[in-house]
């Protein structure tokens, strides 16, 4: 096209131009330009040519070809800058191809906003899926929010829209203007792709270069397989960075990722656990969702600093031994005007139906995994997490939500799959996409499914018919290990089976024993005001409750806190209560969790069997009359270890069954005084007998202090290393 007519040249100056890039820029010997502040414009190049105005910022003249530069000129100021229409295409026909086809693995490398060099100029390169918007513009305070300025090109049918924008750097905030398919001007979207955000409540998307942070994890990389397969300790602390810790003498703020970098790894070296759980960090615009209803997908959030930061923050880990697992929300977002909902004017990542597109639960929206640009979003979005962050696993959250159309809705208020089942088919291949693709592009990462039905194969490898993940949080396990414990022990003999029962289906999913967040909000309690009895017996009760889940089959997860017996429920506007530490019941269940790790990852028994049936056996699980429970954790060629429970206020001497014979070392008394509690004990040795018990051939008469666990291990094996 050669000079524009009077029609485009309105079309273009009220921003509604179907297709800005056939008239802008150079064209058969014409050079048209909209810049609608300016009242004179001249094309600057080996010749100088003042443009001629069509219409209010609209301007057009003959060009004899080559580079050139635009000069604009108002009764304020002169400018010069690079016509962004003077550029070509981006985006190659590959990623075209494979974006429609909906299997760009790494979307992120394509969309979103990138700092680049285009035909020789340094910029930032803007691309977004809107397949039915009639116009896309960029927008943000380099162009006064004026969404006339930078309408971007349509590339075909995949219906993603792109522009280079020369001159531009990290740092810029920016939106997406959408005219919808019905000529309704939308809100202004952030980008489903940005790298980073604007502090909220501001709800703009910020340019962001990845990379920037110099890696020096090689070390932990080469060896995380071989750290975080079912047979090594995994003992996981769940983290919500913002509540952690404050400084409050800068007005109660959140530790930076610099800060957590050094305070909180080092306080999680210091416990003995071997992996952090971070609450969602992908940016959220409403603090109160502690992350779970996220719009920046793509982004961690900036409360506590820029990307490269929170890189720094994982590779801190990393140097020191410990692995990062990000909560990952695949499962619903929130319907913030700014975010996905109705992205383009339609149900674009959402269903249209509610019936199968919103959560009655949390008043969110819920992602259309059957289709392919979406799912294809959902997948990239996962690998993005592992690879450019070097994140060792993901927690899917909310798995449950996912895989059943029927879930937390009445009957009538769901529409049921192609074989008119609830289950949702097209969640399920998500799903298993998402593992296979997850285990296949980072060795040596796991994920882990937050799931609370009784859905077969969760953690089954895709290939053998599974979901795929690695493992899988034991809720039943959860729910019934707090409801006993809760019970005043005069009635625990009644129940005795709800410690005894998950022992029947411990293996049957690679399992977590999660006390995580969702035990303590929400006017649960904590943990220690779970416990029944007077103070004392609050903390003998709760120091036995968490030795018995480090000594049951499953690995270990332990929300912040708790591991101190902080007294109130959780809130995420306070930081954790540390003055508690100065009152020594409190120290001592910090010391126990902190020797509880230790002896978990010394001692193989305690944790090779973690997923295996070969590792545990019962000694003796039918007591219930005096609510005691004794069994043994094994692993090949290491020394066994035998575990007591005396789970009521009263002390006892009684004889348990011993898988061999010699001295036996108490490895860990729940009672000694270093906890807390009133140091009665065996004085740290009994010797197993020749008198067969308990199908054992040997026995040995013990004490087992009131409300306590006892670890024995025999002498000649015990392993009692840092």
């Amino acid at each position: 096209m050669g000079r524009i007519d009077h029609t485009e040249a309105e079309q273009l100056a009220a921003g509604r131009h179907h297709d800005p890039f056939s008239v802008l820029g150079y064209h058969q010997g014409w050079v048209t330009a909209l810049v609608p502040d300016a009242e004179r414009l001249w094309a600057m190049g080996e010749e100088e040519v003042e443009l001629s105005p069509v219409t209010h910022g609209v301007f057009c003249g003959k060009w004899p070809g080559g580079p050139y530069r635009l000069r604009a000129q108002n009764a304020h100021a002169t400018w010069d800058f690079e016509d962004p229409y003077g550029f070509g295409p981006v985006l190659g026909e590959i990623d075209e191809y494979l974006i429609g086809e909906g299997t760009h693995r790494r979307l992120w490398q394509v969309l979103g906003a990138h700092v680049i060099t285009h035909e020789g100029h340094r910029g930032v390169h803007f691309a977004v899926w809107a397949p039915s918007a009639r116009r896309v513009s960029v927008v943000g305070g380099f162009n006064n929010w004026d969404g006339r300025r930078h309408q971007m090109r349509r590339r075909g049918a995949t219906g993603v829209w792109e522009i280079f924008v020369p001159a531009l750097q990290a740092g810029e905030a920016y939106k997406f203007e959408i005219l919808g398919a019905a000529d309704v001007l939308l809100p202004t979207k952030a980008d489903p792709l940005g790298f980073g955000a604007e502090h909220p409540p501001q709800t703009s998307s910020v340019v962001r270069e990845l990379g920037l942070h110099p890696w020096g994890d090689d070390a932990w990389m080469g060896r995380r397989e071989a750290v975080q397969n079912i047979h090594a300790p995994v003992s996981v602390y769940e983290v919500h960075l913002g509540s952690w810790r404050r400084v409050w003498n800068e007005g109660g703020r959140p530790l930076s990722y610099f800060e957590l970098a050094s305070q909180l790894i080092d306080y999680v070296v210091d416990m003995g656990f071997t992996h952090i759980e971070l609450l969602p960090i992908t940016e959220h615009p409403f603090e109160g969702s502690w992350g779970y209803q996220p719009i920046g997908l793509y982004a961690p959030t900036i409360r506590h600093g820029r990307p490269e930061e929170f890189a720094a923050l994982v590779d801190a880990a990393h140097r020191r031994g410990v692995g990062v697992i990000l909560d990952w929300v695949p499962g619903h977002f929130p319907t913030d005007e700014h975010g996905l909902r109705r992205f383009d004017g339609t149900a674009l990542y959402e269903h249209a139906d509610p019936k199968e597109g919103f959560h009655r639960d949390w008043n969110t929206l819920i992602y259309n995994y059957g289709r392919r640009e979406v799912s294809n979003y959902l997948l990239a979005n996962a690998l993005f997490w592992l690879e450019e962050y070097h994140l060792d696993g993901l927690r899917v959250d909310a798995v449950a939500s996912m895989l059943y159309r029927d879930y937390s809705r009445p009957e009538g208020e769901w529409v049921p799959n192609r074989y008119g089942g609830r289950e949702n088919l097209e969640a399920i291949e998500f799903l298993k996409a998402m593992n296979a693709q997850a285990y296949g592009g980072a060795p040596g990462i796991i994920t882990v499914a937050e799931e609370s039905t009784a859905f077969p194969g969760v953690s089954k490898p895709v290939h053998e018919g599974g979901l795929g993940f690695g493992y899988k949080w034991n809720m039943g396990w959860m729910n019934d290990s707090l409801r006993y414990f809760a019970r005043d022990p005069i009635y625990r003999k009644h129940h005795h089976n709800e410690l005894t029962f998950a022992s029947s289906y411990a293996y049957s999913e690679n399992f977590i024993l999660p006390i995580s967040h969702d035990e303590v909000v929400h006017g649960k309690g904590s943990m220690l005001n779970k416990m029944p009895g007077h103070e004392a017996e609050k903390f003998a009760n709760l120091r036995a409750f968490y030795a018995f889940q480090w000594a049951h089959p499953g690995k270990k997860l332990l929300f912040m806190g708790q591991e101190f017996a902080q007294a109130r429920e959780w809130a995420h506007q306070d930081a954790l209560d540390w003055h508690l530490l100065d009152d020594p019941r409190h120290l001592g269940v910090q010391r126990l969790v902190r020797d509880l790790n230790r002896v978990y990852r010394t001692q193989p028994a305690l944790h090779w069997g973690d997923c295996e049936p070969e590792g545990f056996a019962w000694i003796e699980a039918d007591d219930a009359e005096h609510s005691v429970y004794v069994f043994e954790r094994r692993a090949p060629g290491a020394a066994p270890v035998v575990i007591a429970a005396n789970l009521t206020p009263v002390e006892r001497m009684m004889r348990i069954g011993l898988p061999e014979g010699g001295e036996w070392v108490e490895l860990l008394n729940t009672d000694s005084a270093f906890y807390g509690g009133a140091n009665r004990g065996n004085l740290g040795l009994i010797e197993a007998e020749d008198l067969p018990w308990s199908r054992r051939a040997q026995s040995a008469e013990i004490y087992l202090p009131p409300l306590a666990v006892v670890m024995f291990a025999p002498k000649s094996g015990a392993r009692r290393g840092k």
